[in-house]
């Protein structure tokens, strides 16, 4: 039966080979990927559509699983691999409803040149799904479209600003009043000019804090053109570019902003009449929308049916409470990547804020420095034309015109939360205000802004800790700025974390009350708030925050949580203590031995927690310790010298998900002892210590 494996592997190249338009394809013979000591793929192209289709074709051999998960939460069909946890997954695509947005004639709205670049990267995955047909977690899922591609920008905005947080509220029927300033997570990005540097450099840093692995966790790589693409950085699942990192020029990072970007109206419905709601005067037809589902619980798919509305206003939800109609600016323009690719491409500060004036990126702060020693920071968005009479932060009436707002009409750029060259030499975010990016009297005054805008205007933990820390320096070394970066301290003043606002009620337990915790108040009276690998004490005090959280998810999530009943943190230090008694036979136990940085059979301390600079994350593991499973994920330090760049990076666990592949777990020694790999942009030394050479395809056993 031999003979059939290659007739069935012609069959369907030359049936994928169909389902590309009839632009011009990429000859794999004119791309090379080079791998380095790392793994990590540098890829080179004559063109920039050479380029792009090498990025996807190496993130398809290093990760082929997880972008097949993303396809199929882009077809609602993410539940058939990943069960409960992607049924999550296929509701959000599914109520986002990009496909109403999204025209037929999309690709007319790009330049030709990134036309390419799509085309390219779409005929990446699918000649890779098949020339590997076995590796194919569902069948349908190929051959894909540029279409699918897009769609998974739109569904990974919608992600990435609060729209499905606000669905998921609704659904739970969690109607509290939206406020921005109760959402913190995220990453760190900061940026230090010449006058702020000892070594007369400029450094741009980026520090996201993500899931460690899985869709939504970081993929290194290194494209090169001849046409002037040469950028290294980080891409997510089914990404035609990058979407952090430097080229020779400049470089820039994200973090998640959390200003106002979707609206919930509740609708009036007629009285007697089903599914008709009052709109201007008159009543209006909601649309059903039934979501079909089949579910893997085991060996089998479980087929599960949920019905859904849609309004003039949107895609509606019906609770117990009535029906309420979400309106979000992700996934109503289709520019996104196009954006991602010209700031890719852009060699100077004008070019990169061309790029932005492009408002395809619906969300995302953006933390930029350059070789020109710029230094940029801007509280990114796309922001409808919204009418200041409304409160937005509110649900809203939804009988009227006068609060639809009209999409993919956006305030411009020059109106956003920005700072250029502050005479300080510095710009941070992280995750807090956009109010609070730099020296105290050099801030965004808030009165400047429209407040429709939604900017949030507190604080997290991180952001306040930076301030202690940059506050010791005049002037910042290399070393320094690694220091802070790699910062495992709580704040002396604050303990919060962006779920819980009165952490630090964990401090005042009466142990008249509670004399059983006697000995564990003790300990958590007497701990420094490091939270580094040797800390004694850090133990208790991480596991009792760990079972805090726990118990909020299990009375309804973090949604709207701003604190929590004292009842919960006694239940949680009781439970820490004895589970720290149970598995460690004490309660001091450095962090090391109870937190663990985790692949395979490799097990490494780690230190860090919620909302410290090093952020961490952690699950429970085996024998009572806790992995890491989200915080630090892809690290790019970028220092600008004239007309030269140095760069370092790290990844969690390596260039490979394959944790059988030896690039899968060789940087987690680097990445748990808070050090970094060098890395470059140029080809000469690349290639000088290239460990692999080869043509898409053409790889051996992958």
């Amino acid at each position: 039966m031999n003979f059939l494996k290659p007739l069935l592997l012609v069959s369907s190249i030359l049936f994928f080979c169909t389902t590309i338009s009839s632009a011009q394809k990429v000859n794999p013979k004119d791309v090379t990927i080079v791998r380095d000591e790392w793994g990590v793929p540098h890829i080179y192209g004559k063109t920039d559509a050479d380029a792009a289709y090498g990025m996807c074709y190496a993130h398809c051999e290093d990760n082929f699983k997880n972008i097949q998960s993303t396809i199929a939460a882009i077809q609602s069909r993410s539940s058939e691999i990943d069960g409960i946890e992607g049924a999550g997954f296929d509701i959000i695509a599914f109520l986002t409803n990009v496909d109403y947005y999204l025209p037929e004639n999309f690709e007319q709205q790009y330049t030709p040149q990134f036309l390419k670049v799509l085309n390219a990267s779409c005929q990446a995955y699918n000649d890779y799904a098949a020339a590997n047909p076995d590796k194919i977690e569902l069948k349908g899922l190929f051959p894909m479209t540029t279409r699918d591609i897009i769609k998974g920008y739109c569904l990974g905005q919608t992600i990435m600003t609060n729209v499905a947080f606000d669905l998921g509220r609704l659904i739970k029927g969690q109607m509290d009043a939206y406020n921005v300033n109760n959402v913190l997570t995220g990453s760190n990005g900061f940026a230090f000019n010449r006058s702020k540097s000892k070594d007369g450099v400029t450094t741009m840093v980026s520090n996201t804090h993500q899931p460690l692995e899985g869709t939504l966790s970081w993929y290194e790589v290194h494209v090169n053109s001849e046409e002037g693409w040469n950028f290294l950085g980080a891409t997510f699942t089914i990404g035609v570019t990058p979407f952090i990192g430097t080229n020779e020029h400049l470089g820039w990072t994200h973090t998640v902003n959390y200003p106002d970007f979707s609206d919930i109206y509740k609708l009036e419905m007629h009285p007697t009449e089903k599914n008709k709601y009052k709109f201007d005067g008159t009543w209006s037809d909601l649309e059903e929308r039934v979501v079909k589902l089949k579910v893997k619980i085991g060996p089998i798919k479980i087929p599960v049916k949920k019905k859904f509305y849609w309004s003039k206003y949107g895609t509606t939800i019906k609770n117990k409470t009535g029906y309420y109609s979400v309106r979000y600016v992700a996934g109503m323009n289709v520019k996104a990547a196009e954006q991602w690719y010209y700031m890719n491409k852009a060699t100077n500060f004008e070019e990169f804020k061309a790029a932005l004036d492009i408002l395809g990126i619906c969300n995302q702060n953006v933390i930029y420095g350059d070789q020109d020693d710029n230094i940029f920071y801007m509280c990114n968005g796309q922001f409808p034309y919204r009418d200041p009479k409304f409160d937005w932060q509110e649900i809203l009436d939804g009988n009227t015109s006068e609060n639809l707002w009209e999409g993919n009409k956006y305030h411009p750029r020059k109106e956003l939360a920005q700072i250029e060259n502050p005479k300080s030499g510095y710009l941070f975010n992280c995750n807090n205000t956009p109010f609070n990016a730099t020296a105290l009297d050099e801030n965004i005054d808030p009165s400047t802004i429209d407040p429709t805008f939604g900017y949030m205007t507190r604080n997290s933990n991180r952001a306040i800790r930076f301030r202690e820390l940059i506050d010791q320096y005049e002037k910042v070394s290399y070393e320094d700025i690694k220091r802070i970066k790699y910062d495992q301290q709580y704040s002396d003043t604050t303990f919060y974390t962006w779920a819980i606002e009165n952490l630090d009620d964990i401090f005042s337990i009466d142990t008249n009350k509670y004399p059983d915790l006697q000995d564990a108040v003790d300990i958590i009276n007497e701990w420094d708030r490091s939270t580094d690998i040797k800390n004694v004490n850090a133990s208790l005090i991480l596991v009792s925050i760990h079972f805090v959280l726990d118990e909020v998810i299990k009375r309804g999530g973090f949604s709207m949580t701003q604190t929590v009943d004292h009842e919960i943190f006694i239940k949680s230090i009781r439970k820490a203590k004895r589970h720290l008694k149970r598995n460690f036979g004490k309660l001091k136990v450095p962090l090391g031995l109870v937190q663990k940085h985790v692949r395979g059979k490799k097990e490494l301390p780690v230190g860090g927690g919620p909302e410290i600079m090093a952020a961490m994350y952690t699950t429970p593991h085996d024998n009572g310790t806790f992995r890491s499973f989200m915080g630090d994920t892809y690290i790019l330090f970028a220092q600008y010298d004239g007309d030269k760049v140095m760069v370092e990076t790290v990844v969690p666990y390596g260039a490979s998900n394959n944790k059988k592949h030896v690039h899968s777990d060789d940087q987690m020694t680097l990445y748990a002892g808070q050090k970094l790999k060098k890395m470059t942009l140029d080809k000469a030394e690349i290639m000088a210590k290239a460990v692999e050479q080869y043509h898409p395809g053409s790889r051996k056993g992958v």
